[in-house]
């Protein structure tokens, strides 16, 4: 059952950075990088995007295409966003897409197809250990079972996925266990577990409080920025398992600074706004175990069955994640927030999949805001606001070593960002 619980005593909590990351020397100076689009006699030809532009036409395209629409990605390599599109009796949705900026690509499988699949596989094959999310990018439904899945729970799951049809969906195996990552950007604690601050943000009442993971809070009411401290920070809202795994907290003291922000050691990258993910694009994960640490976006509105219970719309990717890091912030380069670390199996030494709270939909559910869209630099966070902090380093990941020293305190609980 979702926890969610709205205490009178409002929390108030700086988001101090623990962990000593690398790659700001990387992350930071490219973060203004143009990426701009063609010029408008060119509008039929695809357009070179940044990836927080092509989130913005993708979502713009699938309202404009309607059925047609199969889901899109962007291509990082061209800088492009890739639209599906199920050929019909008018081609004229293709003109519409093609004009718009977009690369457009015909498909076999539909939307309403894919999301069909997906909702056979929730009544049939919801095993813990196992996940599910639209790939774009082969145009089938991408299913991963953990090590646990074995035997009887296999053999459902490969039964499921074959009734799909052919074309549908695609079965993977993953090395580790599904899981929430509690335990370390920022460093939270509450009683014997550790997590990651998220992003700070303005609550719905003017207050400073900051996002994490929902399975991070809803077993402790009152948080602090040092293991064994003074509370500082208080739960104001919190959804775990469900549609969801976000908390709000709120910090005790309303005079609290809470600059948007994520911080990188010696260098701070400024966070503009909440963005969509969109498949393909890069992204970069900071969390008080292991530090800073990037990938690609795999998918969108997955759902996972933890031991715990079942997880639906989050995002799925191949960063790496582990226990402490729940909660921790997923950013873009250029400042873009876009989800916050909530659990998933592998290492920062294996590899594995890592999913996240989609940023936006926590924001909108809490009522809270964050960037420009709030109160400015009023509200918590305190030195860092969103995950971890990182050292300036020669690449992403530089620095895990110090991470992984301050993570010994972590308790074994859901995995995130803490």
């Amino acid at each position: 059952m979702s926890h969610k619980r709205i205490p009178k005593r409002k929390a108030a909590m700086a988001a101090g950075g623990v962990v000593a990351l690398g790659a700001a020397a990387i992350l930071l100076p490219n973060a203004n990088a143009s990426q701009d689009g063609a010029p408008d006699d060119a509008a039929a030809a695809p357009r070179t995007l940044k990836a927080g532009d092509a989130s913005d036409l993708a979502s713009r395209l699938a309202g404009l295409l309607g059925d047609a629409f199969a889901g899109s990605y962007y291509d990082g390599e061209n800088k492009q966003l890739v639209v599906n599109v199920v050929p019909g009796d008018d081609d004229n949705v293709i003109v519409q897409a093609k004009k718009a900026g977009a690369a457009v690509r015909e498909v076999g499988n539909s939307m309403t197809e894919l999301e069909a699949g997906a909702r056979t596989l929730k009544s049939e094959a919801t095993i813990p250990g196992t996940s599910w999310a639209v790939d774009p990018r082969t145009n089938k439904i991408l299913v991963t079972a953990d090590s646990t899945v074995t035997g009887d729970k296999w053999d459902r799951l490969e039964s499921t996925v074959r009734s799909l049809g052919p074309g549908m969906a695609t079965v993977k195996k993953s090395a580790g266990t599904f899981k929430t990552f509690v335990s370390g950007g920022d460093a939270v604690f509450s009683g014997g577990a550790r997590c990651s601050l998220g992003f700070n943000v303005t609550a719905g009442d003017g207050s400073p409080a900051f996002l994490t993971a929902g399975h991070c809070a809803v077993g402790a009411d009152q948080w602090s920025d040092t293991q064994g401290g003074q509370p500082i920070a208080t739960v104001d809202q919190a959804v775990f398992p469900g549609a969801g795994d976000f908390a709000l907290v709120t910090y005790d003291d309303p005079a609290t600074p809470a600059p948007s922000e994520v911080n990188l050691g010696d260098q701070t990258l400024a966070i503009s706004r909440a963005a969509e993910a969109t498949v393909g694009q890069e992204v970069f994960r900071m969390g008080s175990t292991t530090g800073l640490a990037d990938g690609q976006v795999l998918g969108l509105n997955a759902t996972v069955n933890y031991p715990e219970g079942t997880v639906t719309g989050l995002i799925q990717t191949n960063v790496c994640a582990e226990p402490g890091d729940s909660g921790g912030s997923m950013f873009t380069r250029d400042g873009l927030a876009v989800g916050l670390t909530s659990g998933g199996s592998g290492d920062c030494t294996s590899g594995g999949e890592t999913f996240f709270q989609p940023v936006t939909t926590a924001l909108e559910a809490v009522g809270a805001t964050l960037g420009a869209e709030g109160a400015g630099d009023a509200g918590a966070g305190g030195q860092e606001a969103g995950g971890g902090e990182a050292g300036a380093g020669d690449r992403p990941g530089a620095g895990a070593g110090d991470a992984a020293d301050q993570g010994a305190e972590d308790d074994s609980g859901p995995a995130g960002t803490h």
